[in-house]
């Protein structure tokens, strides 16, 4: 369904209109931005939990007897080993090596995978997958538009997730980390994944889109008693980034190898043959810019597209900012010259003409298991 400026309505729209929230052309989509406010929703995942609508995600299913080795060849890593019930972080890449999407890959069966990209990046994606599936014995189907997906996030989001009502799942409180389990929702097929992109535990329902307004008030219901909280994109950022999970178009894209964004070990390089192998082994140029975490002190943050320096020269680019609404000081990803990337180093962020000094400090920048 689209509305009048052509972006697209998420099975949930209806939902949202009923709570009120503001909305924002996110990939091409109609979305939530927020429904309270930035920092209340931000703080309901970190205390108790948040219900995100996810549904612009892309959705692409392979399946048939080679789908694992497609996926081998298609993908930087081995999909073709990971168990029924495992998912795994995976990067599409061209072939100069380079990163046209980032994306979560599930296996729901034998011959059956399901692989998640961006938004944005839906038909790179699909069509990448489409192509490089050719001549190995398995069907490639986009079903984006056809699935729903909504998830719940916070420390309280097993006791919601358990309790929603016609939710049928086995298993659900021993389910790991980056693991998933079938399961039904009024007789309807549910996938339940231990997954999220907050750095709280959480859960993400993958469901036909027709009964994706039934799913989303049945969880509502199951969370009144855990303050649950619907929870826009713009905290999802803020969340995203205080866990130090990079997002495409800010710390990814087709200019950076995996090398440069900390992600080299997703490249599984014992593989003999996959899209952009030749690319990775070339290595990238001599003061290629690395990815860091800076943090500051005060309340100025770096936003995207801020000059780093050093000594006023400019040594780098921020590529995502916030005042971090858990930590309370400044906290940024920042693209720099690699000379500048050690632990400790310190730099300058150029926020509006003033000069920040911040710290290029490990990531991720918060944990819940060390809070």
């Amino acid at each position: 369904m689209l509305v009048s400026d052509n972006l697209k309505l998420s099975p949930l729209d209806s939902i949202h209109r009923e709570l009120g929230a503001s909305f924002t052309d996110f990939a091409g989509w109609d979305m939530p931005v927020r429904y309270t406010s930035d920092l209340a929703e931000h703080h309901a995942v970190r205390t108790s939990a948040g219900i995100f609508d996810l549904s612009h995600m892309a959705e692409i299913y392979l399946t048939g007897p080679g789908a694992g080795a497609a996926l081998d060849y298609a993908l930087a890593g081995t999909l073709s080993t990971i168990p029924i019930g495992r998912a795994k972080y995976s990067l599409l890449l061209n072939d100069l090596g380079c990163i046209l999407d980032d994306l979560v890959v599930y296996r729901l069966g034998d011959e059956e995978f399901l692989v998640v990209a961006n938004a944005g990046n839906r038909f790179v994606a699909a069509e990448a997958l489409l192509e490089r599936a050719r001549g190995f014995d398995c069907v490639v189907r986009d079903e984006s538009d056809a699935v729903a997906l909504i998830a719940v996030q916070g420390p309280n989001a097993l006791d919601i997730v358990s309790g929603i009502a016609g939710l049928s799942v086995d298993g659900l409180a021993e389910l790991g980390y980056y693991r998933c389990l079938p399961a039904t929702f009024d007789g309807i097929d549910v996938v339940v994944a231990r997954t999220g992109y907050t750095g709280e535990d959480g859960f993400e329902l993958y469901i036909h889109r027709d009964h994706a307004v039934a799913l989303w008030r049945a969880a509502t219901v199951a969370g009144e008693k855990h303050d649950l909280l619907a929870c826009g994109l713009a905290c999802r950022d803020t969340l995203r980034l205080e866990a130090g999970m990079p997002l495409y178009g800010h710390e990814l894209s087709t200019a950076l190898k995996p090398a440069q964004v900390n992600a080299g070990r997703v490249v599984d390089m014992t593989k003999e043959n996959f899209v952009g192998r030749q690319g990775v082994e070339a290595g990238v140029f001599s003061g290629a810019a690395v990815l860091v975490g800076l943090q500051s002190e005060g309340k100025r943050a770096g936003r995207a597209d801020y000059d780093v320096t050093s000594n006023g020269r400019t040594i780098g680019t921020v590529t995502s900012g916030a005042l971090s609404p858990t930590l309370g000081y400044p906290i940024a990803f920042a693209l720099v010259e690699p000379d500048f990337a050690e632990i400790g180093t310190v730099v300058d962020i150029d926020v509006r003409g003033t000069a920040i000094p911040a710290t290029v400090v490990s990531l991720p920048f918060y944990n819940r298991k060390a809070r």
